[in-house]
């Protein structure tokens, strides 16, 4: 079979006869490419590509052979289960169904100084023996199906939420593969809590990353991410929307601009965005609660 060269697993996806197969592609920065993938029995084989791709069997299927990076299998899938392929390897897969997947690779160049860091060094992807096994993780099934329904009410992940779920499932796979990341190092300094909450707070219409938190807590993202939980007992994406949400009632109890514009101002793309999130946290929407706020009866009846 000849191969056309590929510089990522979406890029290979994009193109070519795989292309038809492709449901649905978000990818923030080129930090964490999510897809969602359907496609007919047969040869479903690859190209090597430079990312670690993780992969969730959506349906089950009666038999798959081939090698993902460690060595042949031949197995059976259950709807749920988890494997992964290695980076830069050209992977062999068969199937003997129709099969979905949805898949989510990690580019080498962008996570290989989180992966150097979290394990003190002592990560190789070449020991690693996750590859090509078919294993089950709730917890890495729960952070994927996490992300994938905030990608469907907020569209493409920010840049904060792809790293933070990047760090969560990396560690889960790390540990499965028998190199355990370092354990935690308790909670963040005051000072570095006070300028990273200070930098939210200033930044809530931006893109913020973990990156940027971190480097204001001189922090690696990966150690920063699990410090950062300790001592506020919620992931930073998590704390960033709180953030949001509040300046968002502040904004409808205050002021009168349009919820577009504010949706705007607190860093969703769309007044439809801000919507389903608004919802979610307050359980009516945001014009519902101007209204609500400015109606002293009604005020009351929230209270």
């Amino acid at each position: 079979m000849t191969f056309h060269a590929a510089s990522s697993f979406a890029q290979w996806h994009s193109k070519g006869r795989h292309a038809s197969y492709l449901r649905m592609t978000k990818s923030p920065g080129g930090i964490l490419d999510l897809l969602e993938v359907q496609r007919p029995a047969g040869d479903m084989s690859r190209p090597a590509v430079s990312d670690i791709v993780l992969m969730e069997d959506m349906l089950g299927c009666s038999r798959v052979r081939g090698d993902l990076g460690g060595g042949r299998f031949d197995v059976k899938t259950a709807k749920g289960t988890l494997a992964v392929a290695a980076p830069n390897f050209a992977t062999s897969v068969i199937n003997d169904e129709g099969h979905r997947l949805r898949s989510l690779a990690f580019p080498l160049a962008r996570w290989q100084s989180v992966l150097d860091e979290a394990a003190d060094g002592r990560f190789s992807f070449d020991t690693s023996c996750i590859y090509g096994r078919v294993f089950d993780s709730s917890a890495i099934r729960s952070a994927v199906r996490n992300l994938w329904t905030l990608c469907e009410d907020e569209g493409a992940p920010s840049r904060l939420l792809a790293r933070a779920a990047g760090c969560e499932i990396l560690a889960e796979l790390c540990s499965l593969g028998g190199m355990p990341f370092a354990p935690a190092r308790g909670g963040l300094a005051p000072w570095a809590e006070r300028r990273c909450l200070e930098l939210m707070r200033a930044r809530l219409s931006d893109d913020i990353s973990l990156d940027d938190l971190a480097a204001e807590a001189r922090l690696s993202p990966f150690h920063f991410a699990r410090m950062f939980k300790q001592s506020l007992g919620v992931p930073p994406r998590v704390y960033l929307t709180r953030l949001r949400v509040e300046k968002v009632r502040e904004m409808l109890e205050h002021t009168d601009l349009p919820v577009t514009q504010i949706a705007l101002e607190v860093g969703y793309s769309s007044n439809q965005v801000l919507a389903r999130v608004f919802l979610k946290h307050q359980r009516m929407s945001p014009t519902d609660y101007r209204r609500a706020v400015r109606d002293p009866v009604r005020r009351i009846a929230m209270q």
